[in-house]
């Protein structure tokens, strides 16, 4: 190939070598959550969501389908002639970043605060999206944004994120070091920040991790735009040729903007080496490679994929049960589950009340069909009950000064003729997301409040002071409070971004036909009063692995409530050379059938940070008063600890074991009480 045919493959929109049977291809499509901007599709919980059902093993169902669907959709193009944006097979998902701060816009996009949960999200996704046939892949994933990534959205084109190298080897690397080592993960995708004074897209001593000490053998992709921004940003090149040639140097293989054509130029001038560039349109083609697109149809699994395995009923049903499976109760005084036949007045109220859009998050696809949380509360309570709606208030802009759209003599007089009241509030996307998409106070998708929109809290206020018991239905991604008024709730409801089956879930958890099970995987402070500074990437202070203890939070990452109280016992422990295994026996005490996370955290006994971590979960079903013992193993790897040089150290000596539905306290339980458990080598 000619140097100018070589640089042509390596931008997103990459161009045909005809006279190699070398198509198009446009590499930028996404499927975060279902796949996304290419029509109809199946949409999921969004990944936070996907996170609080604390079950891996269903999001790598839900990647699964969401391959089929892309499979379908690509074919059909292809079918066509068409080979545009949003029709091909390589998706820029999961995005993995540590979700580190409640301020971050962007956090909803991700599986949480803790690396260990996240890499067993992360490597089920990408096991579910790409398969394991042995020659090719259903759909390529990317492991994104490579590395130390989680706001702020407002500078992300020019931040410099210092981190500590215990930080950055225990916290913001895990995941994407298991996504390669153990998923095969075919891509990974850098920031647009620096780390440490370097670009994250041409980060040397990332780079060596990823290929020399993981063994990464995919293809790096720079997030759009980042590598323009070495010469427009960060000011560490002076050029577009410079900044070409350090980013092909380095290892980043494709270039989602517009820099690579200067490529020519670089090699020209003689900054740039040939060879370098042979590198990545080898890894390039070998990812194309791997998804058939060099073979006869026939010779590839799934390209007789037809269009009508795209948005099937099976699809839905997978959609409803994993929003179902997400919704947390984070407070219950008893009043739920509520029994229709019992109640002859609802009020249903809130902007979110009839949300529809509202439910599906960002880098979504098109449901053929939405059911907000008043359709579905009708669904299962008319008509033997009357069912009153009222949006209470409108969406105010997150900029607004004025108050607009509140209806308080409505909302208040309905409130005090029903029997219940259900209060849908929540955010959208003018008030949480990436930078560009959302419209709040900081000029990006940061937050720098958690508390609900004042409008919100106002009309709430007034319908709490009617007495009429108050059920709050929350529908947002990152953690919200509700400045104050979560003691007078009769009980809250955390339903996140659930998708498009969001009101029959929600519907489904308010009767108790469904028993909730759902977990928050991110700590939700009180306020952002006692944060660490946003732009700090010190975890000091941050999730639950380094809280401090003197400020505790609104809720803790784990938590959540069920109709039926569950006992966890550990029956045993026993240490090997690879692994730490422990049984424990749950026990469902009644008085409904349901599920129950189980969940096991370790805890070094010298008593430093972190305080514990998160090492094993078990998402397990059972009925009223059936028991079932749980097995987990800890290979010995994931005991190790790294010191502030970064090198890894082996644990060989004892370890503290919990196992509950939930997360112990880093100080009210000491380490010898509560089910705490010696366990390891003296």
């Amino acid at each position: 190939m000619s140097l100018e045919e070589k640089a042509g493959l390596m931008l997103d929109e990459s161009s045909a070598v005809p006279r190699l049977g070398i198509p198009a291809y446009q590499w930028w499509n996404e499927c975060l959550h279902g796949v996304a901007r290419a029509g109809t599709a199946t949409v999921f919980p969004q990944a936070i969501g996907l996170a609080a059902t604390f079950n891996p093993p269903l999001v790598e169902d839900i990647a699964n389908t969401i391959a089929v669907e892309a499979r379908a959709k690509h074919h059909e193009s292809l079918r066509r002639g068409e080979r545009g944006m949003y029709e091909g097979l390589t998706f820029w998902a999961p995005n993995i970043n540590i979700y580190r701060d409640a301020r971050w816009g962007r956090g909803h996009e991700t599986y949480g605060e803790c690396p260990w949960l996240t890499a067993e999200f992360g490597i089920a996704f990408v096991r579910g999206l790409q398969g394991d046939h042995p020659h090719f892949l259903k759909a390529a994933a990317c492991a994104k944004h490579f590395a130390v990534h989680s706001g702020p959205e407002g500078s992300r084109h020019s931040f410099d994120s210092v981190v500590g190298t215990r930080d950055l080897h225990e916290t913001y690397l895990p995941a994407f070091r298991r996504l390669v080592e153990e998923a095969r993960v075919e891509a990974v995708m850098g920031a647009y920040n620096r780390v440490n004074g370097e670009p994250a897209c041409a980060h040397k001593e990332l780079m060596r991790l990823l290929r020399e000490e993981w063994g990464f053998e995919g293809h790096f992709v720079s997030d759009c735009g980042g590598v323009r921004d070495f010469h427009e940003n960060h000011k560490v090149t002076e050029t577009p040729a410079e900044s070409a040639a350090l980013a092909v140097q380095m290892g980043c293989d494709l270039n989602c903007g517009c820099t690579y054509p200067h490529i020519l130029e670089a090699v020209r001038s003689g900054i740039l080496d040939q060879q370098d560039v042979d590198r990545s349109v080898r890894r390039l083609l070998m990812t194309r490679h791997k998804l058939g697109m060099f073979d006869p149809p026939e010779a590839v699994p799934l390209a007789d994929t037809p269009h009508t395995a795209n948005n099937q009923p099976a699809q839905h049903a997978l959609s409803r049960r994993a929003a179902t499976e997400s919704i947390t109760l984070l407070k219950n005084d008893g009043v739920l589950p509520l029994t229709p036949s019992k109640i002859s007045r609802l009020a249903v109220m809130g902007p979110n009340a009839n949300a529809t859009k509202e439910l599906l998050a960002n880098y979504r696809g098109t449901p053929s069909r939405i059911i907000s949380p008043l359709d579905g509360l009708r669904a299962v309570f008319e008509p033997g009950t009357t069912v009153e709606y009222s949006p209470a208030c409108e969406y105010a802009s997150p900029t607004a000064r004025s108050v607009v759209g509140v209806h308080h003599a409505e909302t208040t007089a309905i409130a005090e003729r029903a029997d219940i009241v259900v209060m849908v509030l929540g955010l959208n996307g003018e008030f949480e997301g990436e930078q560009g998409d959302a419209n709040n106070a900081d000029a990006s998708g940061d937050r720098s409040d958690i508390r609900l929109p004042s409008t919100q809290l106002d009309v709430l206020e007034r319908v709490l002071d009617t007495g009429t018991p108050t059920v709050v239905v929350l529908i947002h991604g990152g953690p919200v409070t509700l400045g104050g008024l979560e003691s007078r709730c009769a009980a809250i409801v955390d339903a996140f971004y659930p998708g498009p089956y969001g009101g029959l879930a929600i519907a489904d958890v308010m009767i108790g036909r469904h028993n909730p099970a759902g977990r928050l995987p991110i700590t939700y402070p009180e306020s952002v009063e006692h944060l660490p500074d946003f732009e700090n990437y010190s975890m000091a202070g941050r999730t639950y692995r380094f809280a401090d203890p003197d400020h505790p939070p609104l809720y803790t990452f784990g938590h959540g409530l069920s109709y039926s109280k569950f006992d966890h016992e550990i029956e045993s422990t026993t240490t090997t050379n690879d692994s730490l295994i422990v049984s424990s026996r749950v026990t469902n005490e009644g008085p409904m059938d349901g599920d129950e996370v189980v969940q096991l955290y370790i805890r070094h006994p010298d008593g430093t940070l972190p305080h514990h971590e998160l090492r094993g979960v078990r998402r397990i079903h059972l009925r009223d008063q059936e028991s079932q013992t749980v097995r987990f193993e800890v290979p010995q790897e994931q005991l190790a600890r790294f010191d502030d040089a970064g090198n890894l150290h082996s644990f060989e000596g004892l370890c503290l074991v919990w196992v509950g539905g939930r997360q112990p306290s880093p100080v009210r339980e000491a380490p010898d009480e509560n089910k705490w458990f010696r366990a390891g080598r003296p």
